[in-house]
């Protein structure tokens, strides 16, 4: 069963839209892992051929989101737990050197954009779908980059950090959000102070909270995860 698909008018480039719309269901748990997808089903879903459909597939299955098994189908990837830890790793690395920068040189423009986007992850932290914090969760982090002139870095680390956000959606319906909510205004009050050792070590300390959650949820949904050998959750 597929979600309800967005109203959406496709042009000449059908492909990267269907690989848009359908990577995000995949991120958002919307296409859980094992669900099976079928060229014809989805072609008729969005009243395509087929062609840009299988385009879509591919690409996916390049980012590890879906799984094509040959006279068997194509399924969604369960989520690596590699994966999940390498795109942290590379986060906390990048983040902690981004918001040293930020602390070292605080603007009130800056402090009073990051107080709204609190503010409204605040608001929005309660609700029954964890998009709307979430992508105010991408925006605090995404500003923080742009504010330490790292605008192309965030952008570089997007396709790494892909099983890692599909990770993040999971934990978003499980999870309470203020635990993050406090985490993050742990960054904005030491960057307010000009404080880079508090900045750094707050969003450190923010990063590592998948390594409490995750061996978590691998324990409480182990058929949505696939655990390499040596890796521990």
């Amino acid at each position: 069963m597929f979600p309800v698909p967005p109203k959406v008018a496709f042009d000449a480039a059908v492909g990267p839209q269907l690989w848009f719309v359908v990577r995000e269901w995949i991120l958002r748990g919307e296409l859980p892992p094992g669900s099976r997808l079928s060229e014809v089903d989805v072609a008729g879903l969005f009243g395509v051929s087929r062609q840009p459909v299988r385009e879509a597939f591919i690409k996916l299955a390049e980012e590890s989101l879906l799984e094509i098994r040959p006279q068997r189908g194509t399924f969604v990837s369960r989520i690596r737990v590699d994966a999940v830890m390498s795109a942290r790793f590379v986060r906390e690395a990048v983040e902690a050197d981004i918001v040293r920068l930020v602390a070292s040189r605080p603007t009130p423009q800056l402090l009073s954009e990051l107080d709204t986007l609190l503010q409204e992850q605040e608001r929005v932290m309660d609700g029954a779908e964890p998009q709307a914090f979430l992508a105010l969760d991408e925006q605090f982090h995404k500003r923080l980059a742009e504010a330490a002139g790292q605008a192309k870095g965030w952008q570089i680390i997007q396709p790494l950090k892909t099983q890692m956000d599909r990770m993040r959606y999971l934990n978003a319906r499980h999870f309470p959000h203020d635990q993050l909510i406090a985490q993050h205004s742990q960054v904005v009050e030491a960057i307010r102070a000009g404080d880079p050792d508090a900045a750094e070590a707050a969003m450190r300390g923010h990063l590592r909270q998948i390594l409490d959650d995750l061996p978590v949820m691998a324990q409480a949904l182990p058929h949505f995860f696939e655990v390499e050998e040596g890796v521990q959750p």
